[in-house]
């Protein structure tokens, strides 16, 4: 027993050795609300770099939809391929970012199931930002396929009438409605129970959305009751408004409908997403 009590008054800290460890120190100030969302920004591009396969959807798929639309549509719809890729490449590119923007649900479904998102609410930083740098880091997937799309059906023979102007423009208006539009999928990540939910309702929207729009034929030729639906479909007024930037003809009126619902996506489904996230 007195060896015991001997050991233990040994190894004791000193009075003098505490006080130093516990001196009170500055506190790092807190991150702002940009350096936090670029940090998980970071977070989400990094993955990639590990997962690199999640890089097959935004390169094989816009490139075999570009091709197979092109070569398989394009003698019987514009008397050749080259000339229906003028009307094709600008629905074509919507189609494939907009169908791609649902992997933002899908991971931050994943982080749930993982607990990742535990951590990330003790942490003191702008609450959104977890969120948020889940798109950034998505912005980079859209990029690349909008990049890859052009780069295919220029070699195919599309000339832009707006030029290079027109064409990044036309990109930049489709990244800000992918943007405001991820935030619907984040909302159905935190909502749905498991990854394949989230999936199986992500198809059952962006499939009508996609394809009974205005990204294959004009809707003039359509039956007068699916007019009504393509009409009145988000997609068919991106990818006029598209259309309109990369012609060098800008529709005025179809660039501000698509700029106005960007910002209520945003207000909306944004806003449900972060009520979701601070009840979980």
């Amino acid at each position: 027993m007195s060896t015991t009590t001997e050991n233990t008054t040994a190894y004791a800290p000193a009075a003098e050795t505490l006080s130093a460890v516990l001196a009170p120190t500055a506190r790092p100030p807190r991150p702002s609300a940009w350096s936090a969302s670029m940090t998980f920004g970071w977070r989400a591009m990094l993955k990639i770099k590990h997962v690199p396969e999640q890089l097959f959807d935004v390169t094989a798929f816009p490139l075999m939809m570009t091709l197979m639309f092109t070569y398989l549509f394009g003698g019987a719809l514009a008397g050749s391929p080259t000339e229906y890729l003028q009307y094709l490449l600008p629905g074509i590119m919507v189609t494939s970012v907009v169908m791609i923007t649902m992997y933002t649900g899908l991971e931050v479904n994943k982080d749930i199931e993982k607990g990742v998102f535990d951590r990330f609410r003790t942490l003191p930083i702008w609450r959104p930002s977890t969120m948020v740098g889940y798109l950034l880091g998505d912005l980079l997937r859209y990029t690349m396929a909008s990049t890859v799309i052009l780069l295919v059906g220029l070699l195919l023979g599309f000339r832009p009438g707006g030029g290079l102007a027109g064409v990044v423009a036309g990109i930049l208006l489709l990244l800000a409605f992918s943007f405001a539009f991820s935030w619907v999928w984040t909302m159905f990540g935190l909502l749905m129970r498991s990854e394949k939910s989230v999936m199986g309702v992500s198809m059952l929207v962006l499939f009508p959305l996609t394809f009974l729009s205005n990204v294959y034929v004009e809707p003039s030729t359509m039956p007068g009751w699916l007019q009504v639906f393509v009409n009145l479909n988000p997609i068919t007024r991106l990818v006029a408004a598209v259309r309109s930037l990369m012609a060098g003809t800008p529709d005025v009126g179809e660039l501000t409908w698509v700029l106005i619902s960007s910002v209520l996506l945003i207000a909306v489904f944004g806003t449900l997403t972060m009520r979701l996230y601070n009840r979980k």
